[in-house]
């Protein structure tokens, strides 16, 4: 948070009371907490857009908050208070709500908040408090310009999680993803907010750009996109690298035959990639000038190892292979050494992704005729099953490419439960998802990023 406030010039006061955490993590799977977010009230002289700020503001607020899985929201039609009191209580303020309005209805938590609009500077005071207990908990004032109104929202989201929970929700990250929007038959890559909004597309082959990865600092998109040689006049499977400051792109990595799957170490300095040289694809590692700093796999008997994913601490990649037959997740250390297989899920394990604290590892299986989303232990225990759904014609739909939220509760994927393949996110444990694209084209291995400032 102190780089977005940082960059955005932002100037917050904030007012908690103690450290105590008001949600444990885990309790929304039992009981949810009963959230009241009054209508926002605007400060000021009226603008020609200070509505549609407000709207903007409150709808974001109340969406990432639903998504958290930790409240259920209360309607506004279920609210007694009576008149336009202010965001402080009474007495504190003379004109302040009545905690009892909002006890009356069983509250748990208030959401109160006002915000002004000058020119294009946007100004958002706001409150929680714990109705039970009469008390503020978290209070914070926001100030940027109108053109990021959604990062001021999804800040105090965050910033509100983070003080009740004791960990910082997910909603300043940003996802890529290969798409057919606006391109087909072609498919480039496109970034957009973790929801769905604000899409901007990244790359222009006019060709089939697939499987992007984030650096971990967020600076940085690698994806493979199959380029035309001008000689050849054949196309290859080549690695770009895209700045996200600068909106510049360049080749990586042009070997002949595959250079796909990249996944950035930690450091964001090297990238892990499988590279085929007309041959069995293996894993290389690479620094960002192309070079080669090692090759980490090597077959073995000419198997297939790919769509390498490295833990944050940088110690492990998972990785798919078919050396003992079959495509399934095997870990190893980051050096190749000490391959371990984790799965035996029907047919076909892939896409293997670890959680933020690389105690989990999700991946895609097929059984039978379609793929679904599992989520194990790192060692390849406690596995799970977290998605199941039908397709229109009745069949099971495909379920693929899964990827962790930067705060580990969530995983993103694809599915063609609609005929189209859109993208969907679940709570790790499978309780709750909700889909996030809401039109009719098609997405590829979704990449959900850090929280970005």
């Amino acid at each position: 948070m102190k780089l977005f406030l940082t960059v955005f010039l932002f100037c917050s006061t904030v007012f908690a009371q103690g450290n105590q955490i008001y949600i444990k993590l885990g309790d929304a799977k039992t009981k949810k907490s009963m959230l009241a977010i009054a209508p926002l009230q605007y400060f000021g002289s009226p603008t020609g857009s200070f509505q549609a700020v407000g709207s903007e503001l409150y709808n974001t607020i109340t969406n990432d908050l639903d998504v958290s899985s930790y409240f259920q929201i209360m309607s506004p039609k279920g609210f007694v208070e009576t008149g336009s009191p202010g965001i402080k209580p009474f007495p504190t303020d003379p004109k302040g709500f009545r905690f009892e309005s909002w006890n009356a209805i069983k509250a748990e938590f208030l959401i109160r908040g006002g915000y002004s609009v000058a020119g294009n500077d946007v100004s958002l005071e706001i409150y929680v408090y714990h109705v039970p207990q009469n008390k503020l908990l978290f209070g914070k004032k926001y100030n940027g310009s109108a053109n990021i109104i959604r990062k001021v929202a999804h800040a105090f989201a965050n910033d509100m999680l983070k003080e009740l929970t004791g960990k910082e929700g997910p909603f300043l990250s940003k996802m890529v993803v290969s798409s057919d929007r606006n391109v087909a038959p072609a498919k480039e890559i496109f970034m957009m907010d973790w929801d769905g909004a604000n899409p901007k597309r990244i790359s222009e082959h006019r060709s089939i750009s697939l499987s992007p990865a984030w650096s971990f600092d967020g600076k940085k998109v690698a994806y493979t996109a199959f380029v035309q040689k001008s000689r050849s006049k054949q196309r290859n499977a080549d690695l770009y690298l895209y700045d996200v400051e600068t909106q510049s792109r360049r080749a990586l990595s042009t070997k002949s035959g595959m250079n796909s799957g990249a996944s950035f170490h930690p450091d964001n300095r090297h990238v892990y990639l499988t590279v085929s040289q007309g041959g069995t694809p293996d894993i290389f590692k690479l620094n960002l000038d192309g070079s080669v700093v090692s090759q980490v796999t090597k077959g073995p008997f000419g198997a297939m190892n790919v769509e390498p994913n490295i833990s944050l601490d940088g110690s492990k990649i998972a990785f798919s292979s078919d050396r003992a037959g079959k495509p399934m997740v095997y870990v190893m250390n980051s050096d190749g050494s000490s391959a371990k297989r984790l799965t035996m899920v029907g047919q076909f394990n892939s896409s293997p992704s670890f959680s933020p604290d690389g105690s989990k590892i999700a991946f895609a299986g097929q059984v039978g005729n379609n793929f679904d989303i599992y989520v194990m232990d790192s060692n390849g225990g406690n596995m799970i099953k977290i998605t199941s759904a039908n397709r229109p014609n009745g069949r099971p739909a495909n379920n693929e490419d899964p990827s962790f939220s930067p705060d580990g509760r969530f995983i993103m994927f694809t599915s063609d439960r609609t005929g189209k393949n859109q993208v969907y996110i679940a709570t790790a444990d499978g309780t709750e998802e909700r889909r996030i694209t809401q039109d009719r084209n098609n997405y590829y291995k979704p990449r959900w990023s850090q929280n970005l400032n």
